[in-house]
C-alpha cells in the first residue's frame, strides 16, 4: 500500500521557509464526534497529530502584502474573523473550529466566529457581518467554491486579507485571497484507491459515496480515485456513484439503496468518514459481516479508525482539520510583509490494519 505523498524540494525564500518551519507547532483539537457530542471537554491533539506542510515545489507562486494591496499590521493587535461552513456536528468541523479558537487564544488574538449551518447564502452574509464588525483579517472554510464575488469585493474595498482553508474558492490567488491551505485532494483519492486495490485484490465492483456537489474536494477526491483505479486495477469497476453530502445519515441511506441495487458490490469508497460510518450502519442493518464489503474512507476521525480496529473499515486516508496554527502563522508572516505560498499543501498520513490500534490517539 502506498502511504506517502510526493515531497518536493525546498524553496529558499525566507518567508516561505519560515512559514513551513513554524507549523511544527502542535494544534489543539477536539476529539469529539457525533457519538459523544454532548461532552463539553476538549482534548488536545496527540503528539504528531499537528498539520505538517509539504515543501512547495521550486517555482511555486507566492504572495506578498504589496502585491495583494493590503497594509502591514501586527497580528496581536488585529481582529480575525472566522467563517465556518457547517454545523459542528461533523467531527472534522468540530476539530477545525476548535483548532482555530485554540490558536487565537494562544496568540492572544481577538477572534470573531460565525457558522453558516450548511447554508451558502448565510455564509455570505456571515462574512459580510464579520467585516462590518471590524475584522482586519479573514479565515474562511468555504461551503461552496463559487459565488464569492460579494464577499471578495467587500473585503477588497476594506483591504482585508483572506486565507481559505479546506475548500477552495474559485477566484484569483494574491488578488482575491492570499493563500489556500488544504490537503492534496487528488492525492487523497489516489491513496484511497491504493487501499481499495489492496483490500479487494484489484477485482470486482465498487461504489463511490460522493461528497457534496459544488466544491473542489468532491471533484478532486473522485478524480484521484478513478485515475488510480484505471491505471493500476482496470478489473476494478466503479458501478455506482451517488452523493452522500458528507453526512452519516445520507451515507447510510445511499448504501441501503446500493446493497439493494448492487448486491454483489465488493467495495465502497466514501469520500469522508461520516459517510463511511453511515455505510457501516447500513451493512450491519442488512446482516452483513465485518469485511464482507471493503470500505475505504477519507478524514481520520477516531470513530473511523476504530472501525478499522473492529474490522468494518479497510483503510482511512487522513485529512487533517487542525488548521489553527498554520492559518495564523500564514496571516502573521503575510502581515509582516514576508512572502507566503499561494497554495499551502498539508502532508497527510493514513490508517490501516497495521497501525490503526497504535495510532488511534492521533485521530480526532
Amino acid at each position: 500500500m502506498q502511504r506517502t505523498t510526493h515531497r518536493p524540494r525546498l524553496l529558499t525564500r525566507p518567508g516561505v521557509v519560515a512559514l513551513a518551519a513554524a507549523v511544527a507547532l502542535t494544534a489543539g483539537a477536539c476529539a469529539k464526534s457525533e457519538d459523544d457530542a454532548s461532552k463539553d471537554t476538549q482534548s488536545p491533539a496527540a503528539a504528531g497529530a499537528e498539520q505538517k506542510v509539504v515543501t512547495p515545489k521550486p517555482g511555486s507562486k507566492s504572495c506578498a502584502i504589496d502585491a495583494y494591496g493590503a497594509e502591514k499590521l501586527d497580528l496581536k493587535n488585529a481582529t480575525v474573523g472566522f467563517s465556518q461552513s457547517e454545523k459542528e456536528a461533523n467531527p472534522f468541523r468540530i476539530a477545525e473550529t476548535q483548532s482555530i479558537k485554540d490558536e487565537a487564544k494562544k496568540r492572544g488574538v481577538k477572534l470573531l466566529t460565525a457558522n453558516a449551518q450548511s447554508q451558502f447564502s448565510k455564509q455570505i452574509s456571515d462574512v459580510q457581518d464579520l467585516l462590518a464588525k471590524g475584522a482586519d483579517l479573514l479565515v474562511i472554510a468555504p461551503l461552496n467554491s463559487d459565488g464569492w464575488d460579494p464577499v471578495l469585493q467587500a473585503a477588497a474595498a476594506k483591504k482585508v486579507p483572506i486565507v481559505t482553508i479546506d475548500r477552495k474558492i474559485n477566484a484569483t490567488a494574491c488578488k482575491d485571497y492570499v493563500s489556500f491551505i488544504a490537503s492534496d485532494f487528488v492525492e487523497q483519492g489516489r491513496r484511497a484507491a491504493d487501499q481499495m486495490i489492496e483490500a479487494t485484490g484489484g477485482k470486482g465492483e465498487v461504489a463511490i459515496l460522493l461528497g457534496s456537489a459544488g466544491n473542489n474536494v468532491t471533484t478532486e477526491r473522485t478524480k484521484g480515485f478513478k485515475e488510480r483505479i484505471a491505471e493500476k486495477a482496470p478489473e476494478l469497476k466503479v458501478v455506482f456513484e451517488q452523493t452522500g453530502d458528507f453526512a452519516r445519515e445520507k451515507g447510510q441511506q445511499v448504501t441501503e439503496q446500493l446493497i439493494q441495487s448492487k448486491p454483489g458490490i465488493k467495495g465502497i469508497y466514501a469520500e469522508n468518514d461520516e459517510m463511511g460510518l453511515g455505510a457501516v450502519a447500513a451493512l450491519k442493518g442488512a446482516g452483513k459481516k465485518a469485511g464482507d464489503v471493503k470500505i475505504v474512507t477519507v478524514d481520520g476521525t477516531r470513530n473511523a479508525v476504530q472501525g478499522i480496529v473492529d474490522g468494518w473499515i479497510s483503510g482511512v486516508i487522513e485529512s487533517n482539520p487542525r488548521f489553527g496554527p498554520l492559518a495564523f502563522q500564514t496571516l502573521d508572516t503575510f502581515t509582516k510583509g514576508e512572502e507566503v505560498p499561494q497554495d499551502v499543501i498539508i502532508q497527510d498520513s493514513a490508517y490501516d490494519a497495521d497501525n490503526a490500534k497504535t495510532e488511534i490517539a492521533k485521530a480526532y
